[in-house]
């Protein structure tokens, strides 16, 4: 008989999400719904205000990405008015989303994932000195692994355990059957989680030094940078340059070598060899390193086969709502264009039925009504096909577009892990596509950085002028990658406001509910076939979903923990003029 299980909400992410999966007698999940039980608005909020302002209100959408929202919008307008930036404009906006970059996918793997794959409670059974001569195994340089730092860790987590509360390890499903590190790995891990909570301020800083301050960034304008002063000072640039070698530093000797121990331990454990169900990748271009040279690469792969790299027509990318919490108005049309894309809130809720409880017995819940609309999610599409995104579609396209840099370094892993390329396609794979990404950046990044100093020499512009026309209309748009995956923001403007606005944002790719075909999202497609050892402590689930990152935007709806409804906000567009 099947089981419906609710995970309702997935912790550990921004925003609020929520997993219900069906499974058989095996407890093998044969479908899966991902929800989003949250309204964002702020494409709503956009509208009628000048268009300078897009990127500033953007950023809000979230407050972990805001840099990249920022940057979205700012270059979107600047697309629609036919404006290019002067490089080092370029440049300090490449150097800043590096900075951003380093710091989300060094907090993902630690703080969000960490506990996914380390079971804290098994470093209280480390040997300190065991440990520390391990660490040598994966890095020649192995940080914060001494024997003496190790123990003063073991030290730490022992008080906590000891003081009744695990602070913020509580609630672990530690014991869980499908944990694979052993004790010394467990403690490594922990240790370069409690050092990340110092090398993420270094990457905050590198964002602030050129964006005034992080989160939210303050220093793009539609035309360029205004961190002028910052830009010809010497010493903030070799500031910048000391901090990235800090993250860098972290990434090589920490954060690389835990995703080849946890390569090497994972291997066999099927609930991570699978979670790939969808293999449709896009990505785009993005860190430029100088003059129309990018780090990372653009294209399509469909299913899987990196030996066909397609290029992107951004005509096919489009949206549908038929399982979302919208309607489309005043069109037949199934899907629309972002251009002309629509944000009306249609909710219809949830409806009663039952789930497993925390005691394994069936209760009475309030449940997804999945053959109607169940999420505040869209569905996005590229040519009506379903797609991932995120560091594993740029790794993916990538090895595709035979990109040297990229290539380099999910070459090095795979032969680190002694693991084959069909291994990328999984939970455990797309978990390393993000440290891929972030070594990427780490050996290569500094090229940027060079070509910036190199063309101030000759060259300190750092805005172009430009005039907004009320007489005209304009459209313009920017995709480009972001630490979630691929990102794009669309506008209109006409009399001199804005008169359209979408962002269609990573999550709304990988977390979209099926479309009018019935295809499910990567999210959905991720979770289907895996095993579930304890249906109370769904690891698996919240492992897999976690590898996606999820950044679900901030939401003006809010439901409790019963799915009743608390309160609802209706947003006006014009709610404040300046």
């Amino acid at each position: 008989m099947s089981k419906k299980i609710v995970v309702d909400p997935i912790t550990r992410i921004e925003g609020h999400l929520r997993i219900e999966v069906i499974v058989d007698d095996d407890n093998v999940i044969t479908d899966a719904f991902s929800s989003s039980t949250l309204f964002r608005g702020l494409e709503t909020i956009i509208k009628g205000r000048d268009p300078r302002d897009a990127g500033f209100i953007a950023q809000r959408i979230c407050g972990v990405c805001t840099y990249s929202h920022y940057k979205a919008g700012i270059t979107a307008v600047e697309n629609a008015l036919g404006i290019t930036p002067p490089l080092n404009a370029q440049l300090v906006r490449s150097l800043m989303n590096m900075a951003l970059l380093f710091h989300d996918h060094v907090v993902h793997f630690y703080t969000l994932h960490g506990l996914d794959w380390c079971d804290i409670m098994s470093a209280l059974k480390a040997d300190p000195a065991q440990a520390a001569k391990l660490s040598f195994k994966y890095s020649p340089y192995p940080i914060n692994t001494g024997a003496g730092e190790l123990k003063a860790v073991q030290k730490r987590l022992s008080d906590f355990a000891k003081s009744g509360s695990l602070g913020p390890f509580n609630n672990g499903y530690y014991g869980h059957k499908t944990y694979r590190l052993s004790p010394e790995q467990n403690l490594i891990v922990l240790s370069h989680y409690l050092k990340l909570l110092e090398i993420q301020r270094e990457a905050a800083k590198m964002t602030a030094i050129f964006g005034a301050k992080q989160p939210h960034p303050q220093s793009l304008t539609v035309g360029g940078v205004t961190s002028v002063m910052d830009i010809l000072d010497p010493t903030r640039l070799a500031e910048w340059k000391s901090k990235f070698e800090v993250v860098a530093h972290f990434i090589n000797h920490a954060y690389y070598p835990d995703l080849v121990m946890a390569g090497e331990m994972f291997a066999n454990e099927p609930s991570v060899i699978k979670g790939c169900g969808l293999r449709n990748f896009i990505a785009y271009e993005e860190v430029l390193l100088g003059r129309d040279k990018y780090l990372l690469s653009s294209g399509v792969v469909l299913d899987g086969d990196i030996s066909k790299l397609h290029p992107i027509d951004e005509s096919l990318i489009k949206e549908e709502v038929t399982h979302s919490w919208y309607q489309y108005e005043n069109t037949k049309e199934a899907q629309l264009h972002p251009y002309d894309g629509q944000t009306n809130p249609h909710y219809t809720g949830l409806k009663d039925g039952e789930s497993v409880g925390i005691e394994n017995k069936i209760i009475p819940a309030k449940v997804l009504d999945t053959q109607n609309k169940y999420s505040w999610i869209k569905s996005p599409r590229y040519d009506s096909k379903p797609m991932e995104v995120g560091p594993l579609s740029s790794v993916v396209v990538g090895l595709a577009a035979k990109n040297p840099y990229v290539t380099e370094v999910a070459t090095k892993f795979l032969k680190d892990t002694k693991l084959p390329l069909e291994a990328l396609f999984s939970t455990l794979g797309r978990t390393a596509a993000r440290c891929i990404e972030a070594k990427t950046i780490a050996d290569n990044g500094l090229l940027a950085f060079d070509a910036l100093v190199e063309n101030l020499k000759s060259d300190q512009s750092t805005c172009t002028p430009y005039r907004i026309d009320k007489n005209q209309e304009y459209k313009g748009r920017y995709i480009g990658q972001v630490p979630r995956g691929m990102l794009s923001h669309w506008v209109r403007i006409k009399n001199g406001v804005v008169e359209n606005y979408q962002a269609v944002v990573p999550s709304t790719w990988n977390a979209g509910p099926r479309d009018s075909k019935n295809q499910r999202g990567a999210y959905e497609m991720s979770l289907i076939g895996t095993k579930i050892a304890d249906l109370t402590q769904p690891l698996e689930i919240i492992r897999t979903i976690h590898s996606f990152d999820p950044c679900i935007a901030c939401s003006v709806h809010v439901m409790d923990f019963k799915g009743q409804s608390l309160n609802e906000f209706k947003v006006e567009p014009n709610f404040a003029k300046f």
